[in-house]
This record gives structure tokens, sequence and C-alpha cells, in this order.
């Protein structure tokens, strides 16, 4: 079996056009209304629905790398990062370096992607580490970069990249087409197309010694962005976590080949998923101002404290809604009073009881990403 960079005629791709003409157009229309829709925001919700967008992407994106950050750290970050009030929280440089790379893309959309930035995303991402002999500059070593799994003696090779000695020239193509095909450019090519092609042919040389997925995230993350030409945030990587064993196959089966109808398709539908949840993640945000603002003052401490976690959880909600012993958990209350809080909660429309006895459960009224699915 060879792999799609020994093919005679890598790197060129080929897809038909007329099979995404629909989700292309879907996806220039929904990013316009979406992109109205927070200019129409007060500062304070677009800042909430920024932070939430852009420390969701980066749990999920390194997440799907079996990496698992700290939510809180990754938002105090951002909001330093992005000039933005926030309580001091002193974050681990893994959360920094994620967070930093976040808000590049975020306060960026308009910069192209050059090896520099590339480098740039690559040391922040490494921030903190100690065992790779090339951060900040593609790798170096002579042995095979293979991506593998299964034990030792039976493992199984998904993927064998370019000689490390073919890497400058490889990012070189592939950096040139970008120029080249970038809106405005003589050979623009739609953004979702550009996107799925960008990230396929990046994890293709995988360039870096490590963090090869978070960068080539990144970078079809900034494709999108540069299309829509605003500073908006798809947050796509939260949507290939959720598909992360479907997205692992479709990059697998991508790899020996250069006819990428079906990547393409795959890639389209999740950018559309990704932007259905931001569209929710707008809503949620500002029926939590609805809901505080109506409930202002008329609730006693432990309510307060449970709900305003409960959002703080954002659009996903508790992992199986809130039970009374989370409840007490939170608050410290007796038996007795979680009963009470509760029913109260209920009685106002702050939260919606399901289940009965053990199984009874509470959750905001507002529409989730979890209730939906």
């Amino acid at each position: 079996m060879s792999w799609n960079w020994e093919l005679r005629d890598w790197p060129s791709f080929t897809w038909q056009e007329e099979r995404l003409r629909d989700k292309e157009q879907a996806f220039i229309e929904n990013a316009a209304v979406s992109v109205g829709t927070l200019r129409h925001l007060s500062d304070t919700d677009r800042a909430e629905i920024v932070i939430e967008r852009l420390s969701a992407d980066a749990l999920s994106t390194s997440a799907i790398e079996g990496e698992l950050l700290d939510r809180d750290s990754i938002q105090s970050s951002l909001r330093r990062q992005l000039g933005l009030s926030g309580t001091p929280f002193r974050s681990r440089p893994a959360e920094a370096g994620i967070a930093e790379m976040m808000a590049d893309l975020y306060r960026h959309p308009h910069l192209p992607v050059t090896e520099a930035r590339l480098f740039d995303w690559h040391r922040m991402i490494m921030n903190g580490r100690r065992d790779l002999s090339a951060i900040g500059s593609y790798r170096r070593d002579p042995e095979p970069m293979q991506i593998v799994s299964g034990a030792y003696g039976r493992q199984h090779v998904h993927f064998e990249a370019p000689p490390s000695d073919r890497v400058p020239a490889e990012m070189g193509q592939l950096l040139d087409w970008l120029r080249r095909t970038a809106p405005g450019a003589p050979q623009a090519l739609p953004a979702i197309t550009r996107a799925g092609i960008a990230h396929l042919w990046f994890e293709s040389i995988h360039p870096f010694e490590d963090g090869n997925g978070r960068v080539g995230r990144a970078l079809a993350e900034s494709v999108l962005a540069l299309a829509v030409s605003s500073p908006t945030f798809c947050g796509l990587s939260k949507v290939l976590l959720r598909h992360r064993k479907a997205y692992y196959a479709q990059l697998e089966a991508a790899s020996t080949t250069l006819a990428i109808d079906e990547w393409l398709s795959w890639v389209a539908d999740r950018a559309l998923e990704s932007q259905e949840g931001a569209d929710q993640l707008v809503s949620f945000v500002l029926e939590k101002a609805r809901i505080m603002d109506r409930l202002r003052g008329t609730l006693n401490s432990r309510q307060e404290k449970v709900l305003l976690r409960m959002f703080e959880a954002g659009p996903e909600g508790f992992e199986g809604g809130l039970s009374a012993s989370k409840y007490a958990t939170i608050t410290g209350a007796p038996p007795a009073t979680v009963t009470r809080d509760l029913n109260d909660l209920v009685e106002r429309g702050a939260l919606v009881r399901t289940g009965e006895r053990k199984s009874t459960r509470y959750h905001l009224p507002v529409p989730t990403s979890g209730a939906r699915r």
C-alpha cells in the first residue's frame, strides 16, 4: 500500500466541486448571519460567547490527542490574552499555550498562514515541554514518523509521513498553494474545500515532532475564518471530538488516495455542524441573561450559586443533569433544604425536573447540545 505522498501525482488532489456547492453556500450564509448576530449583542455577552467558544475548542483539540486540560485555567488565560477583565488564575504551561494560540486565531482572522506563524503556534502549544528536540521548527529526526496503535509487536501502522529531509520542501508547496488559493487570489477556492484540503495536506506531511493534530486543526480554523473575513470562530475541534473515531477513520482513508470527495464531504458536514453549535451557544448566553435578570433578587444564595455553576458548565450542561445530592455537595445544605430549594426553582421556571425518585434530575430550561443528542 502506498501513502498519498508516495503517489505519482502528489499533491494534486482531485474532487468534484458540484458535490460541495450547496454546503459551501450554506456555510457562507450561516457565517454571515452569525457575524450579524454578534454585532448586535452587548459587549459583555459578546465577550462571554468568544471566551466560551475559544475555550471549548481549546479543550476539544487537546482532548482529541488525549490531553485533558483545565477549563478555568484556559478561560483565565484567554481573558488575559484578549484584554478582558477576569479573576487572576495561575495557568499551567499547557493551558496558557493553547489559549495563546486560540487567541491568535481569533484576533487575526485576516493574517495568512506562513511558516513563521506555524512555528509560533507550535511553540505556543508545546509550551513547557522539555522532551522534544525541535520546538518551533520542523522535525529533523531521520527515523520514520508513524502513527501507530496496538501493543508492541502487534502494532498497526495507520500512517507514515514523508521523511524529515523532505518536510521543508513539502511545506513550501503547501504554503504556496495556500497563497494561490486564498480569497481574492487567482485560484481562490471555496472555504470548506480549501480548509479540508489544507488540513489533510498538513496532516499528510506531519511536519512537527509532536502537536501536528492541534496545529493542523488550527490551520483549518484559520482558513475558514479568512473566508468569512471577520473575527469569528467556528469551533470545528469541538465537533471533531464528538466524532473522533470517524475523524481518525476519515483521515486514514484519505491518506492513501488523491481522490478526496468523501473526505471533503465529511468535513463539510462537520463545518456546518460546528456552525449549528455556535448558534446554540449564542442562544444559550442570551437565555442565561434573560433568566438571571428575571430572577435577580428573588433567589437565596444557595440557589443563585447552583444556577451560576450550571450556566458556567456551558451549553453541554452538567453531565447527567443536576441531582439532589449534587446540589447538596455544591451548597452544603441538608436534605430538607435541598428539596425546598429545588422545588422552588422548578416553580419559578429556573429549572426543569425530569425522572422520578432516585432518578430525578434537574436541567436548565434552555436548549443544550446535550439535550439535543
